[in-house]
């Protein structure tokens, strides 16, 4: 046990001396600070309002979104934005209005970029509120849950198994109290808490139950800093948004010499008019910037939160939107997973020739002994009430590691009176001939529990040892109705489910195998698995189900999957998966499970509904499949407009296009198509290397796009001389660069489905409208002369589109993502 003391500059050391200001520490011996007066009943009314008076509330914010202001700052103060808001406010100067549309249709993706979050803020704030964990506390003698951020200095509050410890305190009541501290301090194993030991926020009880005295709240807790900065949602931390803040950095080095370079050559070639030189520079840089790729991120991901958050899914983190698309095996736990939480009494077999009546009297003290069952104890409560004839001296929690609970009782038939209940397999030596009587009862796909007495005391580390088996209890688990069709989900989509349970293997293999999951006939003990992780990921691989798994080996199993590239999602709703569900890519938690489980998963189901999961894996692969889509788009206009810029300042001619121009080519080729295509279904599983995937197509897209239209530019001054025909020129390029566009797209929409069709040639009309409308014509500025130039930029465009359509098929030859 730590030594606490104070050293003093002038004195010896005190031990338990209490801390004066100022006062040093001592590294190796800290002072630990005298114990409040634990005070059973709790704070009165009084007591509490004194506290809040003087600002001893827990007051570190819940887990929620970014604030108002945030989201707001996010979408408006951009480095692309500030740059299209200062080449906005030049053209609104120099130009007419139509060449100032690109500015418009920023505000206006700016706005739904900020509409479309404050709505996911709206959502995701009345979801965390209902999945809030709500602490017992005492106050005024009696025991009330309130919310964590009602919790005062001082007050007394109750702990379960499951329950996290919100605040840091002083242990004033413990029974069989065990707490797990790893996720602070990365030891494994749970620690036996008694009477004036502390407790840290951030941990949480495995076994027992107790009360402690919260000395520390709000930001002064132990894990409160760590928590809120940990908790907080956010739209960083992902290969998507990582990859498009990759792209924009070379994109803004790029733009850089690019622009400075058109801008000399526009004011050399077009001296004699310098507000068309600076139209025609802005519409050269304007199109260099993909901010619609950005806001169309984030709409994406807003509009998922919103549609999970429909179907009661909390998504604690919004990359593990991202991250579900990406996993490709889920290990599930059993009990609350794949069985609901409740469970039913079918039979109980006396063994040895024990008296039924007497086996249910002890049944009966043994659920009284424990003031928080677990669902198996639970169900044996409702079976077997207590008669109150015998009086518990000493109990003994479940525990997921040692797989029984037990309890000494003082009243008997003279013999020692220690009972333990749990799994048989555990408690019972291999080969014993009740086993075999067990197992038939496992394949059928009941859990059976044994009653044994012990010979030991219960605080004896052998009390398992040696017990004389007493009776067999034969519970029924409930199967979730909707569990079948997710793991058939999972299975046509290319997921493997993995079950992991504490409970017999064969009993969880019997209920998997009762719901359909591929590989159930063949399951494995976990006590018999290698500890070696290359050699427990080689089993992992070649099986699904996994029975009398403990808390530590989840951990080690999801890491051993892990380290064969895999990702693994974990869902769980008790203390024994917290760990696992901790290392996972994904945790995924039960809104009725243990605070500990919601607090570490990115991903809470509200409902309990094991269903909602393909809905989140789903909504994951449409985002991420359709942005790298539509990114595609974005990054092409991009390629181009830089290579255009280039060329023309080499040329030393006229940029051929006005911002009015490229704006309404943005907005039919990418603009309005991207943003159906963004929000569309998308099975696809999201694979890795967003960056490469994307420019593999861009790159190649946008050279050929630009050689198309700078070659009908080249080709159009030719063919048209006189002082007005640069319109026609222009007109002909843009007819070039548009068909080239709209094919791009073509090839982005596929598979085609009607509606995508239906984009692809409204898109064309759109465009046709404007060629034949006279007011549109004089609008755009875009008039084609005669018919020999019109169709041989059609005939550029479409040699550019057969060219595209070639090397994009060669390049998903040549470089398979």
């Amino acid at each position: 046990m730590t030594q606490w003391a104070r050293i003093d500059h002038d004195g010896p050391e005190r031990p338990g001396a209490a801390i004066d200001a100022g006062a040093e520490l001592d590294p190796v011996h800290p002072v630990k600070p005298p114990a409040p007066r634990f005070k059973p009943g709790g704070l009165t009314t009084a007591e509490v309002a004194e506290r809040v008076a003087r600002g001893d509330v827990n007051d570190v914010p819940l887990r929620s979104s970014r604030s108002t202001a945030d989201i707001v700052r996010a979408n408006v103060f951009t480095r692309f934005n500030a740059i299209i808001g200062v080449l906005w406010v030049i053209m609104l100067c120099v130009a007419p209005i139509q060449d100032s549309l690109f500015g418009f249709v920023i505000v206006a993706n700016t706005g739904i970029g900020i509409i479309q979050e404050l709505r996911a803020k709206k959502t995701l704030d009345g979801l965390a509120v209902i999945g809030e964990a709500k602490p017992s506390v005492r106050r005024d003698g009696t025991t009330a849950e309130i919310s964590t951020s009602e919790i005062v200095l001082s007050d007394v509050i109750e702990l379960g198994p499951g329950d996290k410890v919100v605040v840091d305190g002083i242990v004033g009541e413990a029974e069989g109290l065990e707490i797990d501290e790893s996720l602070l301090t990365g030891e494994a194993d749970p620690v036996l808490k008694k009477p004036g030991d502390q407790v840290m926020s951030g941990s949480f009880v495995v076994a027992g139950g107790g009360a402690f005295t919260a000395t520390k709240v709000g930001r002064e807790a132990y894990a409160a800093q760590l928590a809120e900065e940990a908790s907080r949602f956010t739209l960083v931390h992902s290969e998507l948004r990582t990859g498009i803040s990759t792209i924009l950095k070379y994109v803004t080095w790029m733009m850089i010499p690019t622009s400075i370079g058109l801008i000399i050559s526009q004011l050399v070639v077009k001296e004699d008019d310098l507000k068309d030189a600076i139209a025609r520079t802005v519409g050269g840089i304007v199109p260099m910037i993909p901010e619609g790729l950005v806001l169309l991120t984030s709409v994406a991901f807003a509009v998922g939160v919103i549609r999970l958050g429909r179907k009661q899914c909390l998504v604690q983190e919004l990359p593990a939107i991202e991250g579900l698309a990406r996993v490709d095996v889920v290990c599930l736990d059993k009990t609350g997973t794949l069985t609901e939480g409740g469970m039913d009494v079918t039979e109980l077999r006396p063994l040895g020739g024990a008296e039924p009546e007497y086996v249910k009297k002890v049944l009966g003290a043994l659920g009284e002994s424990d003031p928080r069952p677990n669902a198996s104890l639970q169900a044996i409560i409702d079976a077997y009430p207590d008669s109150a004839e015998w009086r518990c001296t000493e109990s003994l929690p479940f525990s997921s590691a040692r797989k029984y609970s037990g309890a000494s009782f003082s009243e008997g038939d003279g013999e020692n009176n220690t009972w333990l209940l749990g799994a048989p397999d555990v408690l019972l030596p291999s080969g014993d001939p009740a086993l075999d009587e067990i197992n038939g009862l496992n394949e059928q796909g009941l859990r059976v529990l044994l009653l044994a007495r012990s010979a030991r005391e219960l605080d004896d580390p052998a009390v398992a040892s040696g017990v004389r088996p007493t009776a067999l209890v034969v519970l029924e688990q409930r199967l979730r109705p909707d569990a079948a069709d997710t793991l058939r989900y999972f299975d046509d989509q290319e997921v493997k489910a993995k079950v992991i349970s504490g409970d017999n293997a064969v009993s969880v293999g019997a209920v998997a195998g009762k719901l359909g999951l591929p590989g159930a006939a063949s399951t494995v003990d976990a006590r018999h698995l290698p500890a070696e992780r290359d050699a427990m990921a080689e089993v992992l691989d070649g099986n699904a189900v996994f029975g009398r798994v403990t808390p530590q080996q989840k951990r080690d199993m999801v890491g051993a999957l892990q380290s064969r590239g895999h990702t693994v999602a974990m869902t769980g709703d008790g203390v024994n998966d917290v760990l696992a569900l901790k290392d996972a890519d994904i945790g995924v938690s039960m809104g009725s499970g243990s605070e500990a489980t919601r607090a570490v998963a990115q991903i809470v189901l509200l409902n309990n509904s094991f269903s909602t999961l393909p809905s989140v894996v789903a909504e994951g692969r449409r985002v991420i499949g359709n942005i790298t889509r539509v990114a595609t788009l974005f990054l092409v206009k991009t390629v181009y407009s830089v290579l255009l810029a280039i060329l023309v300042v080499c040329s030393q001619v006229e940029y051929p296009f006005l911002p009015r121009h490229l704006t309404l080519l943005s907005t039919l080729t990418i603009g309005v198509p991207a943003f159906f295509l963004a929000l569309a279904p998308n099975k696809e599983r999201a694979r890795p290397h967003f960056v490469r995937r994307v420019m593999r197509y861009a790159i190649p897209g946008g050279v050929i796009a630009a050689a198309a239209t700078f070659t009908s530019y080249l080709i159009a001054r030719h063919h048209y001389s006189g002082p007005d025909s640069l319109t026609a020129e222009t007109s002909a390029a843009t007819l070039t660069l548009f068909l080239t566009s709209l094919w791009v797209l073509a090839i982005i929409a596929r598979p085609y489905t009607w509606w995508r069709l239906a984009l692809v040639a409204a898109m064309g009309a759109a465009f046709l409208l404007v060629l034949v409308v006279p007011w549109l014509q004089e609008f755009f500025q875009l008039r084609l002369e005669g018919v020999t130039m019109p169709w041989i930029a059609v005939a550029i465009a479409a040699a550019a589109a057969a060219l595209i359509e070639a090397t994009f098929r060669w390049v998903d030859h040549r470089f398979p993502a």
